[in-house]
């Protein structure tokens, strides 16, 4: 659909109107109706700090007034499984490009993208990781070439690798990626569908479950402050909490009651609790909302999740039942009849153990000796010859647990976790039956022991249900009816003031769609999609250098928006303020060169400038 408008953009470039042509352009390449969510925040820095010790009587802090130290920190105390646990892939999951990584990485290589008619090339240069995408006309001629320096590895390299550039302050991934099994690059996942050059941001909710404490800027669209990590891989405080107090009690600066080490063992918590901290990352669910005022490092290790974060899951039917591993580790194993037979007290630590992991060699007898703990050498009921010739011999997890393709990335694989008995093995009907009658449309993945499902913050499900409406449209209805609730409940919410004027703008009420997000933006005036929506109704109240200004200032603060951008140039050419809509062209380029549409357009706003 998108190429089909731009073709027709183009071909009637002579007959159409500047803003008509930009308008339909904008839309080709903007979602119909993107909901209005809260904005993705940074981590904050831990500010309280342990009571300091005093001669006569030494302070006994809690827990919660831990800062943050940085596994280097432990390595003093627990060598052995600081260096073993630097060799697994959490300990490896961010890592610098550095000269000797160069050497591992068999460059330079190409990549053809015939339907994108692109040229990819990584190769190093002075100790220095570049990729490139280029474009070559009929003619032979480079229509363009962008290059960029990669700081950072993401990936430990199971699946594969991708890399990090960062530019002005923001992370952005690139677009060619290493992949393990073909042992070759091609698209980044996602890029399978859409050129994003080098502009696919690296968004705080992303990063945080690949680094240890990434250092993204509040309220900003891939922005990271200088240094984006303050420790890049998955660390040991990611499951044990900050461990400032543990390592003064260890010193003896504080006091330290009998059987108090200050510090989170996940084994001595309960299973709901010790599965908590294994699904912030590694359980996605449909939908995973921050909850009212939450950012992602307010959730530490041994407090519920969903005091900081709802997961959510559309219901699965015996039509369409759930049928995908990838990041659904926890969801998979709580259909299992081995976590039901436990009266759910199966953990994902009862076969983990995070500090180290088995070789692809080792990881069968690894295994088999986690599976022996509740079972026998005679539970099987395989004959021991078919039992033998599989490779390797007596494999449970190769039969209980296959590793199958992931759809949504291109050749990896993940492990299924559902331990089923034979392949095909029917869900259970508690499958079907995990609703409630205070959620019934969605499931709830990490509700507090106690807590209802209809505990859930009217904020976190007008969220969840927007997010889901885009491609669910039965979800709109109970959006609509939420937004309803909190237009009374909460009016003076940023959030909801923005979904009220999305509403209001689609619905055609200009006015009112004006009056509700410029209060939004009273509220909150980081918000540059949401300025962007209020200079949609400025422009159709007839307010367009009004809209102009506002756009302005919008990229201004997400500055690689291409929306945003788009919406500024056509605010330009409508008020014929050619100038600065080449200059705002040339911008865009600069960003976003696999743009054909827009050095058209330039071409154009220089014809016009020139007739004026």
């Amino acid at each position: 659909m998108r190429q089909r408008i731009l073709h027709l953009c183009v071909k009637q470039l002579r007959r159409w109107s500047l803003p008509l042509i930009l308008i339909l352009w904008i839309a080709s390449t903007s979602r119909p109706l993107p909901p209005v969510r809260a904005a993705q925040t940074a981590p904050r820095a831990a500010q309280a700090q342990p009571p300091s010790a005093q001669s006569s009587q030494l302070a006994m802090p809690s827990q919660s007034a831990a800062t943050w130290l940085g596994s280097d920190a432990c390595a003093v105390c627990h060598r052995q499984i600081y260096d073993e646990f630097k060799q697994t892939s959490m300990g490896r999951s961010i890592v610098p490009v550095t000269p000797a990584l160069l050497q591992t990485m068999h460059l330079p290589v190409s990549y053809d993208d015939q339907k994108l008619n692109r040229h990819f090339s990584v190769y190093a240069q002075n100790g220095t990781l570049y990729q490139s995408e280029s474009q070559i006309d009929a003619s032979g001629h480079e229509v363009f070439r962008d290059i960029h320096p990669l700081q950072w590895k993401i990936g430990a390299g199971e699946n594969g690798f991708g890399l990090l550039t960062t530019r002005d302050h923001y992370l952005f991934q690139a677009p060619l990626s290493f992949y393990a099994k073909p042992m070759s690059w091609g698209p980044s996942p996602g890029y399978e569908f859409a050129d994003y050059g080098f502009n696919r941001p690296i968004l705080a909710g992303c990063i945080i479950c690949h680094s240890s404490r990434p250092n993204p800027v509040p309220a900003a669209n891939g922005r990271y402050e200088d240094p984006p990590f303050t420790e890049a891989a998955i660390g040991c405080e990611r499951c044990h909490g900050p461990g400032s107090t543990h390592v003064q009690a260890m010193e003896g600066r504080i006091s330290r009651p009998a059987g108090e080490d200050f510090i989170v063992n996940p084994a001595h918590l309960t299973p709901y609790l010790a599965n908590n901290i294994c699904m912030y990352c590694h359980q996605t669910g449909d939908v995973r909302i921050l909850q009212p005022g939450k950012h992602f490092s307010d959730f530490h290790p041994g407090m519920p999740l969903d005091d900081v974060l709802a997961i959510l899951k559309v219901p699965p039917t015996r039509e369409s039942p759930p049928d995908d591993d990838h990041v659904e580790h926890y969801y998979s194993m709580t259909l299992s009849k081995c976590y039901r037979a436990s009266g759910e007290r199966l953990r994902c630590i009862t076969c983990h153990d995070p500090h180290i992991e088995p070789t692809a060699q080792e990881a069968p007898a690894f295994y088999n000796k986690k599976c022996l703990t509740c079972h026998t050498t005679h539970s099987c009921t395989l004959p021991a010859a078919a039992r033998r010739r599989s490779t390797p011999a007596d494999n449970c997890i190769g039969c209980h647990m296959p590793k199958r393709d992931i759809q949504a990335i291109s050749h990896s694989s993940a492990t299924n976790h559902r331990i089923v008995r034979r392949p095909g093995e029917p869900f259970p009907d508690v499958t079907f039956q995990q609703t409630s009658a205070g959620l019934p449309d969605l499931i709830h993945l990490d509700p507090a022991p106690g807590k209802p499902a209809s505990a859930l913050p009217p904020l976190t499900l007008l969220q969840a249900y927007g997010e889901l409406a885009e491609n669910k449209p039965q979800y709109l209805a109970p959006y609509l009816k939420v937004l309803d609730q909190l237009s009374q409940s909460q009016p003076d919410s940023a959030l909801v003031q923005a979904a009220l004027g999305r509403k209001a703008l689609k619905d055609g009420d200009t006015l009112q769609a004006a009056d509700h997000l410029r209060r939004s933006l009273q509220l909150d005036p980081a918000q540059p999609a949401v300025a962007g929506d209020m200079a949609d109704a400025l422009q159709k109240l007839g307010h367009t250098d009004e809209a102009a200004a506002l756009l302005r200032k919008a990229v201004d603060q997400d500055p690689f928006n291409p929306v945003l951008h788009k919406k500024l140039i056509v605010s330009y050419i409508a008020l014929h303020r050619y100038p600065e809509a080449k200059a705002a062209i040339e911008t865009y380029l600069n960003i976003f060169p696999q743009d054909s549409f827009m050095r058209q357009m330039l071409a154009r706003v220089q014809g016009a400038s020139t007739a004026r």
